[in-house]
């Protein structure tokens, strides 16, 4: 009796878990420090968007990666000024750092200065991409 109960309180644990990890992952937040984040052409590589700038750190065997690199191209092919960066988290091991990069995708939307206004660790849905570039242009 009492490893049924064991085993029935673990498979509720590890099921409240995975709920909280999947409403988690991806989703568009803004961190305090973020606002502080402020990167330039130089440093990813690649020019900033006139409007906003969708960066996207990925590694090789990523398959979220991959799903994440067309949101995010299509969203910047939806609003014009707003440009699409991937880094290989791999190879800048300094930004990854900087910008406490702990999994892959991470996506950080900067407004035109290139001030972090948004960011998602995990796959981000279209809508809450749209929406983060949204408020990165307003501000």
């Amino acid at each position: 009796m009492v490893g049924t109960v064991v085993y029935l309180t673990v498979l509720a644990a590890a099921g409240l878990l995975g709920l909280l990890h999947r409403w988690h992952d991806g989703r568009m937040r803004m961190r305090e420090k973020d606002g502080a984040q402020r990167l330039t052409a130089a440093e990813i590589g690649e020019p900033l968007g006139a409007r906003a700038t969708l960066l996207q750190f990925s590694s090789a065997f990523c398959a979220p990666c991959r799903a994440t690199r067309r949101t995010l191209s299509e969203v910047a092919a939806m609003v014009e000024g707003v440009a699409h960066v991937e880094i290989d988290a791999e190879a800048r091991l300094d930004l990854v750092r900087r910008l406490s990069v702990l999994k892959t995708p991470t996506v950080l939307v900067l407004d035109a200065r290139g001030v972090v206004a948004r960011r998602a660790a995990g796959q981000p849905r279209k809508a809450d991409v749209i929406a983060a570039v949204g408020a990165a242009v307003e501000a």
